[in-house]
């Protein structure tokens, strides 16, 4: 029970914090009896890159062990 509540929590504040950053915007688009709304989100575009980075070697040698020669 305690971890539906803390699920139901992070939703709401994940929704306020996404109203609040303008990447959800609820607009009302109708004032009748019943009101309509409509829900404009933020364009999300995600893409990957691939790259030859150069890493740097690491060795690590315990107390006690002689060091090897470079």
């Amino acid at each position: 029970m305690r971890a539906v509540l803390t699920l139901v929590a992070i939703v709401i504040i994940g929704l306020i914090v996404a109203v609040q950053l303008d990447w959800i915007r609820i607009d009302q688009t109708r004032s009748a009896q019943l009101p309509e709304f409509k829900a404009d989100t933020a364009d999300i575009h995600i893409g990957t890159v691939n790259k030859t980075i150069e890493v740097p070697n690491v060795e690590v040698t315990k107390p006690g062990e002689p060091e090897k020669a470079q």
